[in-house]
Formats: C-alpha cells, structure tokens, sequence
C-alpha cells in the first residue's frame, strides 16, 4: 500500500491519541481516518435502505370520503 507523508497540528494528534488510547501519532491519525470512513459508509448504508423502502411502499388510492 502506498504511504502519505503530511504535517499536521501536533495538538490535535495528541487529543487524538488521549481519546483513542493509543500510543503513536501513526496509529491516532490511521484510526481517525478509519472511523471517518466506516461512518461515511454506514451512512450510506442507512440512506440507501431508506430510499429502498421508500421504492417498497406502495401508494394506495385514497377513498372518497362524503
């Protein structure tokens, strides 16, 4: 797998690896971007089940009402 190198704040690794509990710059920001990306597909998921039930519903004629 290819490798990036970028700088980033070293506050914000440090919060990252208080909150996360891990013990190298390395794995807070892999585990950040992780978590990013299994919400990111989650929410995917979430939405394309609901655009699938929306398709199921049917539509049914009102009756007439008088």
């Amino acid at each position: 797998m290819a490798k990036v190198s970028i700088s980033i704040d070293a506050e914000l690794v440090v919060e990252v690896m208080v909150l996360a509990g891990v013990g190298s710059p390395q794995d807070a920001v892999e585990l950040v971007v992780r978590d990013y990306i299994a919400r990111g597909h989650r929410t995917e998921a979430r939405t394309e089940l609901k655009d699938q039930r929306l398709r199921e519903v049917e539509i049914k004629p009102q009756e007439s009402q008088g």
